[in-house]
């Protein structure tokens, strides 16, 4: 087994030592060879010993080491313990990287500040992007370090809206590979491809993604594969996980996109998708090596599957592995804590709300139904007759029971009421301000990927409904989301409380007042459950995480933000925001029986002492 030191361009095949002799203490690295102790500048395989500790005349120095030394042009290409011209002039000479650098030793903030001025001078956000990966392919710490200290001007860049566009060109902005690309040809000996990966050892969280559902894109193929980089550089970035246990993968088992199939510059299989038995055998196969290769334990996220796929697959799985869908479950805990921190606004008790979903995908009624569960424990009633509080749209109109235009699938039968207007109404589909009016909306939530369908007579009947309604246009990206900020704030004359899942900016209305959009996006919920999960050793991850993680976030909102009607916090607090969550996610585990690890006296330290930092450590 080869184990590398987490702070030190050092790998260690000594399985019984845990840290490098120069993690702790900052020692000049010493290297014991041939009976002699002497600094050792040359890149092949070497022994070492912990000096420092030995001097402290500790009883139980580990071993002596076998190691290989990273230096010079080698180092600077090694992402995970590059400084560029950070270096200083002592690691510059132990190092072999004299003369490979500039003169000057740059700290790590004016690393941080050249690459911001870089990024002012860029034409595009897709530029920026394309700038901000080029950093992460070569220098793991100062990428972070800039997302890190610039959360809300990189998140759109790193993330929804910039990735939607980078996934669309995919295969013209491909430089090097950063994830595992696992096609059907690896179908059999996947666990062999698995251990292909650098970093194998310290794989503790996995993103995957089949690309048939990119936001709301579609199939995407094997292009998707830029949502889970994006996911899984936010476990890092906003919730502190170690860069070193991530791994994006893309299941690649072809695409339907007849324009990615002709795009010569696509990456992917170019064939037609697989379905069936062959599909799901694909699926198993790697979920099982996942497990075998990184233990039993090993965090699986769900990521952009099709509504075919989504609830069947995370039903399968569910207790089976530690897992979770995003799209289902972190989108609903998101919208569930911006309801949450809302309903105390509209001034309208919970058990009078009616919430409408403009969409019955995944997305849909998984927010649905965690937002049922959260009304049904405010109102003191069954999660059954919560459910009774809301209502679907999908493509063929309202859903309801008895419905004769298509059916119910079994997905969306809980939430088919009776309708006292059906027979009135339900033979086709009727504009959205007229099922408003019919069904007494108070909340609406766009989930649909359709730009502009949350209309100004919907919004202005809405407010006929209820003085401070509730307006979520969740649909990523930008250009797909079902009104714009300022839509919902002018037709409602600034009384709606809205909410985006791309970023909108804050809109001043001709009386002068000035409102802030909140961002209800995934970054606030999946980083900081999975620090949770990973932190107490989790086995398996329930639904009620989730809720969990939506009451952690909405109890975050200050209210400075809540007098703006912003029902979210500041981006800039993200990662102690992440850090409450994960403790809060930490402490279920813990009581449900299903963490791997000790209770820690206080979670919240714990998890605070978990989380990595991108600061630079010192070589010598």
């Amino acid at each position: 087994m080869v184990r590398k030191c987490r702070r030190c361009p050092v790998l260690d095949t000594n399985a019984t030592s845990a840290f490098c002799f120069n993690d702790k203490g900052g020692a000049t690295h010493e290297f014991v060879v041939a009976g002699r102790s002497r600094a050792r500048r040359s890149s092949h395989t070497i022994q070492s010993s912990r000096m420092e500790a030995e001097s402290k005349g500790n009883e139980a120095a580990p071993l002596p080491r076998v190691g290989m030394f990273l230096s010079g042009i080698d180092l600077l290409r090694n992402r995970a313990y590059n400084k560029g011209s950070s270096f200083s002039l002592k690691e510059r000479q132990l190092l072999n990287l004299e003369g490979l650098l500039p003169a000057h030793v740059s700290s790590q903030e004016e690393q941080v500040a050249r690459a911001i001025l870089r990024l002012d001078g860029c034409g595009s956000d897709l530029d920026r992007y394309t700038h901000l990966m080029s950093i992460q392919g070569r220098n793991r710490s100062l990428f972070y370090s800039i997302v890190c200290n610039n959360v809300e001007r990189c998140l759109p860049l790193v993330y929804t809206p910039t990735v939607g566009l980078a996934c669309q060109r995919f295969g013209n902005l491909y430089q090097q590979s950063r994830g595992l690309n696992l096609t059907l040809q690896h179908k059999g000996h996947i666990s062999k491809v698995l251990r292909n990966w650098k970093d194998s050892g310290a794989v503790r969280a996995i993103v995957f993604t089949d690309g048939e559902r990119i936001l709301g894109l579609g199939d995407l193929g094997a292009s998707g594969m830029g949502i889970p980089l994006g996911k899984m550089a936010l476990y890092t970035a906003l919730g502190g996980v170690d860069p070193a246990c991530t791994l994006p993968v893309m299941l690649d088992v072809g695409t339907n996109n007849q324009a990615m199939l002709d795009d010569p510059m696509y990456t992917g299989l170019k064939q037609k998708r697989v379905r069936g038995a062959e599909y799901d055998e694909f699926i198993d196969e790697f979920i099982t090596a996942a497990q075998a290769e990184f233990g039993e334990n090993v965090l699986l996220q769900f990521e952009d599957f099709a509504n075919a796929n989504a609830f069947r697959l995370l039903d399968k799985y569910q207790d089976r592995c530690c897992t979770f869908n995003d799209d289902i479950q972190g989108t609903a805990a998101v919208v569930t804590a911006g309801v949450l921190a809302a309903v105390p606004l509209t001034k309208v008790p919970w058990k009078d709300h009616r919430f409408l979903f403009y969409g019955a995908g995944s997305a849909g009624l998984g927010i649905a139904e965690l937002l049922a569960v959260a009304c049904a424990k405010s109102v003191g009633c069954t999660v059954d007759e919560a459910r009774g509080q809301i209502w679907c749209i999908d493509s063929r109109g309202l859903v309801f029971k008895g419905r004769k235009s298509g059916g119910i699938s079994a997905n969306k039968v809980a939430f088919a009421h009776e309708w006292k207007d059906a027979e009135e109404y339900g033979n086709e589909k009727q504009p959205l301000e007229k099922y408003i009016e019919l069904l007494g909306i108070t909340g609406i939530f766009g989930v649909s990927a359709q730009s502009g369908v949350f209309t100004e007579p919907a919004i202005k009947q809405l407010v006929v409904n209820t003085p401070k309604p509730i307006v979520f246009a969740l649909s990523n990206p930008t250009s797909k989301s079902e009104c714009t900020a300022e839509n919902a704030y002018t037709w409602s004359d600034g009384a709606c409380i809205f909410a985006s899942g791309s970023p909108f900016q804050p809109v001043t209305l001709p009386n002068g007042v000035t409102c802030v959009p909140g961002q209800g996006n995934n970054s606030y919920i999946f980083p900081g459950v999975a620090l949770g999960i990973l932190v107490s050793g989790a086995r398996r991850v329930r639904n009620e995480v989730f809720l969990t993680a939506a009451e952690a976030l909405a109890a975050q909102v200050p209210a400075e933000n809540l007098a703006q009607g912003c029902v979210y916090p500041s981006l800039s607090e993200i990662r102690k925001v992440s850090a409450v969550i994960a403790a809060a996610v930490a402490k279920d585990v813990h009581d449900e029986g299903l963490a791997t690890v000790a209770r820690p006296d206080d979670l919240l330290q714990d998890c605070l002492a978990h989380m990595w930092s991108p600061e630079y450590p010192t070589y010598a």
